[in-house]
């Protein structure tokens, strides 16, 4: 899935360049190509599908040359997650019924490459002979308030464990009682399940849903299928898989998995997984003097000089165009701030 925004990291994630086609990390490498290398290693390239928004076609052909046309899903209209998995799923149904399926942001880091693969391919494994939705379950190592939790039953067959309930991000005490319970885990977003478990969930509990993609069967793999997308897509309700099948299905179950995941979320979760100078600065800048500064994260375009002194705990970005400087322990409001950029000044700050 490649279609998100990622506004929490403006004004770096900007609306015509979102986080996913971003070299984040300073490695050389947009987050997109890096989830589609990883993949590489687990499916052929044929079987990689990405799902995207129309608007960002030359950008994903241009990071990911080697990727087919027809591998390209194209959303004409921003639907949550439910829709464009309904939409992928029900293709890949199509062209092939025993299919199994990863669902995957884009955008993540996962640091544990081999640990990463041999979970996927335990819960590929799991679902090709059992009617099951499974959702990677990231070990927690701190009382994070920035994610959504799995509460799990700790009994489990083969490392398997069923899903007891789904839960919003919780209050930093909430979250302090998960860790030490040791009966909970961080949603990663990352699902595996068969074609034909995800179709019988769909139909089940987002029945809407399951109508509309469903009447695509016909045109689905010909060259009809993307004037039907063109034309049902946007009726489809806009709502995340989550809410859709995951938090009222019966038959989730969780893999526990210590991965070095990150969602990359926030300025501050990138600070945390990136390499630091002595005084704790994450820096991804070519000219630098710096003096004073601690624990900030800067991040200037290629050639930019820049002279800092006296920061501590701050955000420091500039995109070329804006510019931003910032707390670290209030970043949770440079969303809004970029809204009331759009609004004062104009989409072009989108």
């Amino acid at each position: 899935m490649a279609g998100g925004v990622g506004s929490r990291f403006w004004p770096k994630s900007r609306n015509h360049f979102p986080k996913q086609f971003i070299d984040i990390l300073g490695v050389g490498k947009s987050l997109l190509q890096l989830t589609y290398e990883r993949f590489e290693k687990i499916c052929p390239k044929e079987n990689i599908y990405i799902l995207s928004n129309q608007q960002y076609f030359e950008l994903i052909q241009e990071q990911l040359s080697e990727i087919g046309v027809n591998n390209v899903l194209l959303e004409p209209s921003r639907n949550n997650t439910a829709p464009c998995i309904a939409y992928a799923s029900y293709k890949i149904l199509k062209q092939n019924p025993q299919a199994n399926i990863v669902v995957a942001p884009s955008d993540h880091l996962i640091l544990k490459e081999t640990e990463f693969r041999n979970k996927i391919l335990q819960a590929l494994d799991y679902v090709a002979s059992n009617d099951a939705l499974v959702t990677l379950g990231i070990s927690p190592t701190r009382p994070d308030t920035g994610y959504g939790y799995i509460n799990f039953q700790n009994e489990g067959v083969k490392g398997v464990h069923q899903v007891v309930q789904f839960l919003e991000k919780p209050v930093l005490d909430k979250a302090q009682e998960y860790l030490k319970s040791g009966d909970y885990l961080w949603n990663a977003g990352i699902f595996i399940w068969s074609a034909q478990s995800i179709q019988k969930a769909f139909q089940k509990y987002a029945t809407e849903i399951h109508i509309l993609f469903t009447k695509g069967n016909e045109a689905y793999n010909t060259s009809n299928e993307v004037d039907f997308i063109n034309k049902n897509y946007s009726k489809s309700p806009n709502i995340s898989i989550d809410y859709a099948i995951l938090e009222k299905a019966d038959n989730v179950f969780t893999i526990p998995a210590d991965i070095g995941w990150s969602d990359l979320g926030t300025w501050a979760s990138l600070h945390e997984v990136v390499e630091k100078d002595q005084d704790n600065n994450a820096l991804n800048v070519d000219y630098l003097q710096i003096e004073d500064t601690k624990n900030c994260i800067i991040h200037l375009p290629k050639g930019k000089a820049a002279v800092i002194k006296g920061l501590e705990d701050y955000i420091v970005v500039d995109d070329g165009r804006v510019l931003l400087i910032y707390p670290k322990e209030q970043e949770q409001q440079i969303k809004q701030q970029a809204i009331g950029m759009v609004e004062a000044f104009g989409d072009e700050f989108s």
